[in-house]
Formats: C-alpha cells, structure tokens, sequence
C-alpha cells in the first residue's frame, strides 16, 4: 500500500479530538510510527531502539492517532516505535476520575492469571517527559517488573522491565459486577450510558446522554471535578491499597 498516513489505515480518529472514540485504535502488528505514517517493522529493527524507555499503554497511548497528536510538532515529527505485547497479571479497567477530554480513560490493575493484548512503545527522555505531562496527577508512572509481570512480545522475547500509568483514582467498580472492577477500553459511549443509567447525580450533572456529557465535562474543569467526586460517593472507586500495582516504585 503506498498510502502509510494514518487515515488512510483507518488510524484516522484522534480520542483528544474526537473524545467518543477513545481509546482510539490501537496497532496489532510491530509498527514504526514517523512522521504521521505507519511503517511495517521488522523485529530486528527495535535493537536501535532499546536505548529509550519502554512504555506500556492500556489506554489511548496504544492508539498511533493519539500518540502522535500528543508528540509531534510542526517541523517535528515524532519518531517511535509500538509492538503488541501481552501482559501477565495486568487487566484493563476504568480510572475512577473522567479525564481531560471529558471521557471515562482506561486505567490498569493487577489480576494474577490475567493475560492482557496491550501495546508498548519506545520513548527518548522528550518524548516521555511529554507523555507524563499529559498523565499527571491522574496516574503516575511505575516501573513494571517482568519478573513478577511477564511481558511478552510476538518475537517470543521477554522485557525485563516496562513502564506503566496507574490512576491515582482507583479503578472503577459498578453494580452488577460484586464490586469487580468495571471492563475498560471499549466503546466509550456504552461506558458512559452505563454509568449514567447507575446514578441519578451523574445524570442531572452530565446527561442525559453519552454527547451531553462529553460536551459538558470536556468544557468544564468543574464539572469533571464533580463528576470525579460522585464516583467516589457512589462508592465505585476501588481504593488503591487493594491492587498489587499501587506497591510498584
């Protein structure tokens, strides 16, 4: 295919610009990010690379459409590479907070058994000083061990080590689920139609609808601070001191 930008591998929606479509399409296959195109990579290839830090993302950061807008200037564009791996004892939830953009962004805990498709990607010191300011405080950034959380890429090799954002929120529960944390990652507007139909106060804050709230808390600090607070009085965050992560340095 001689067309690599990313609408036209259908990479198109940016979840900053387009907040319903977070978390944005994440890469499948080992990728070369440059320039606003999409470079198959050969495995062999990520050797020039290893000395930047690896990052694993669970949420939009997996998407090339987000990482991109988050990185590249005009005149600058950025340069990174993103591989699938799967994670050992790692699942995908909800941070209990509602983020900048106005949606409900993912957030990771600690599952033993679990085996999770996430995406890591290889930042130089700018590129992650850029990526904490767009993370911070809602998460911080931990140092995952593979010792203890096996990360596996398609090459069959195994990473020593991987940074990770943990929310700073907990994870959010939701009823139905016995106090489980609530599936995060998928279709935005049913998450938020979720959560609606749980809380009469959400619903006067932010509904009646999935657009109505995007609208509101993506144009509000206010709002996405009330709405941050119900979460918590609903008793749907799940405090950190239950998730092995939260020991992480």
């Amino acid at each position: 295919m001689d067309d690599l930008s990313l609408a036209a591998l259908g990479f198109g929606d940016v979840p900053a610009e387009a907040p319903l479509s977070y978390p944005g399409r994440p890469v499948t296959t080992p990728t070369l990010l440059t320039g606003g195109r999409l470079h198959p990579l050969d495995p062999a290839l990520l050797a020039r690379y290893r000395h930047r830090h690896p990052v694993i993302a669970v949420g939009s950061n997996a998407s090339p459409a987000q990482l991109h807008h988050k990185l590249s200037r005009p005149g600058r564009p950025a340069t990174v590479p993103m591989v699938p791996v799967r994670v050992h004892g790692i699942m995908v939830g909800c941070s209990a907070h509602i983020a900048r953009y106005g949606y409900v962004a993912s957030a990771p805990y600690g599952e033993p058994g679990a085996r999770s498709p996430l995406v890591v990607s290889w930042l130089d010191d700018a590129q992650l000083a850029v990526v904490d300011r767009t993370e911070v405080p809602n998460y911080r950034r931990v140092r995952l061990p593979g010792a203890d959380f096996p990360m596996v890429l398609p090459s069959g090799e195994r990473l020593d080590a991987a940074y990770l954002y943990v929310s700073t929120h907990g994870v959010l529960t939701a009823p139905g689920y016995g106090g489980r944390p609530l599936p995060g990652g998928g279709d935005q507007g049913a998450l938020l139609t979720r959560l609606l139909a749980s809380s009469a106060r959400l619903r006067g804050l932010l509904g009646p609808d999935p657009a109505a709230w995007i609208g509101r808390a993506g144009a509000d600090a206010a709002v996405r601070t009330a709405g941050t607070r119900v979460f918590h009085d609903e008793g749907w965050a799940r405090p950190q001191d239950h998730d092995p992560l939260s020991t992480l340095p």
